[in-house]
This record gives structure tokens, sequence and C-alpha cells, in this order.
């Protein structure tokens, strides 16, 4: 009676900690989101099905910015007419009361600027529902619309983004 017991409330406390590991990890299955662009369009996990989407998450107020927001151009070149969207993420508030506010024209000169599309996620909704923990992030989705690997950090910003992701990309075209 008692060993039985013990199974059940072990098996009760794997359970748990399995649904506990499964909710506050990173999205697996299919990624079900909306980012709005500062062109005011809405780019959804359902309209980026059927291609691969790389999505780097970023904030302007980070110094490496600039060299992320490069990479992600030349990124989005070395892949053009591959099937692949690229997409930088702008982690940045929408509040004029935050001390990490950016307004959508401000963001629009930097798309201009870096020839990328940018989409936003104010409140990080998005980049943690992907499993991104740390900014800068990229996070690539295969034509299912799967999370592939992982959210990526700690990539060298300084380095070429595109040989960084290539064999994963190439591996998912």
């Amino acid at each position: 009676m008692i060993r039985q017991r013990r199974t059940i409330v072990i098996a009760a406390a794997l359970s748990f900690l399995a649904l506990c590991l499964t909710s506050a990890g990173a999205q697996t299955g299919a990624a079900n989101f909306s980012l709005r662009a500062v062109d005011g369009e809405a780019v959804t996990a359902e309209s980026l099905r059927g291609e691969v989407a790389v999505l780097a998450f970023g904030a302007s107020w980070l110094p490496i910015t600039r060299n992320q927001l490069e990479g992600v151009k030349k990124l989005a070149d070395d892949y053009s007419g591959r099937g692949v969207a690229v997409y930088w993420v702008s982690t940045d508030s929408e509040s004029a009361k935050s001390k990490n506010y950016v307004s959508d024209d401000q963001l629009r000169t930097l798309a201009r600027k870096y020839k990328v599309t940018v989409l936003r996620d104010p409140d990080g909704a998005v980049s943690k529902k992907l499993g991104v923990d740390q900014l800068p992030s990229v996070v690539i989705l295969d034509k299912q619309g799967n999370v592939s690997g992982g959210a990526i950090g700690g990539l060298d910003p300084s380095a070429n983004l595109a040989t960084q992701l290539s064999a994963r990309l190439d591996k998912i075209l």
C-alpha cells in the first residue's frame, strides 16, 4: 500500500514537472504569433508559413545594434530568392514613459538606413514565446512554422551572420 502511494506521488510529481517545463520553455510545434511592422502591416506566423523565416531580436539601445542590423541585411541579401524571409525584431518599448522607448519613426529610419524590415515586440511576448532569453538573439522558423533548433544567442556581432547561420538554414531549405 505504501509502495503504491509512493509510486502515485512520484508519477504525479514527474507529470507536474513535465508540464511546468513544457509551458516554461520555448515554443514547441508550430509557432503562433503576430508582430507589427513599423509600416503598420502585421506579420503573423501563418503569413510566414511556406518559407523559412529568420527573426533577429534586438534593441536599438544596444551598442551592437548597428553590427546586428548590417548582419541581418547581409543575410537577407545572401538568401534572397531562396525562400528565406529575414526580419529585425525590435524589443524597444512603445510607451513614451519608458526609458527604452523608441518611436515607429525612429525605427523606420533604422529600417531605411539598413534596408531591413523592422517588426515590433515591445512587451517581449513573442520573443519569450520563442525561447529568446538574451539580446541579441536569432530564431529560425522552418517552412511549417516550427522553431528550428531553438533561439540562438551569443553570436559574434562582428562576424558574418550568414556564415554563422548557413548550416542551419541550408539544412531546412
